[in-house]
């Protein structure tokens, strides 16, 4: 199985986990200062919508889908609109792996890879629009 297809099948059995999205937030919250206060004041059950559509666009993408929405996102993220500097990504992957290695029962260190190959390829995407 390719990465997309790997990463697809454990995003839905993480999706499947009700405190998926509320503790990858946790942990990205926790994992930098800088990161802490870019969502002061944020609605954080829009913002785990807004996640859960983004993981998905992401892996859309790495299946070919254009990157229409990605660049959307880049755009929004932007250093004229959020402000999210390129190296806070690492922070945003490294949580979210090691949150879908908590919920997804199946997850092995091909699932963490085949992940950290997606989220690589869309995440360069959103970072060129900075």
């Amino acid at each position: 199985m390719n990465a997309p297809d790997i990463v697809m099948q454990s995003y839905g059995r993480c999706c499947a986990s009700a405190t998926f999205f509320d503790d990858f937030y946790q942990r990205f919250l926790q994992s930098s200062p800088e990161v802490r206060a870019k969502f002061t004041n944020t609605d954080m059950p829009a913002q785990k919508l807004l996640l859960r559509q983004g993981i998905l666009n992401l892996v859309l993408f790495s299946r070919g889908l254009p990157p229409t929405k990605l660049q959307a996102l880049a755009r929004s993220h932007s250093r004229d609109k959020l402000d999210i500097q390129p190296h806070l990504y690492t922070h945003w992957i490294d949580a979210l792996i090691r949150t879908v290695e908590q919920h997804d029962k199946q997850a092995n260190a091909e699932t963490a890879r085949a992940w950290r190959e997606v989220l690589n390829k869309g995440v360069e995407v959103i970072q060129a629009g900075y």
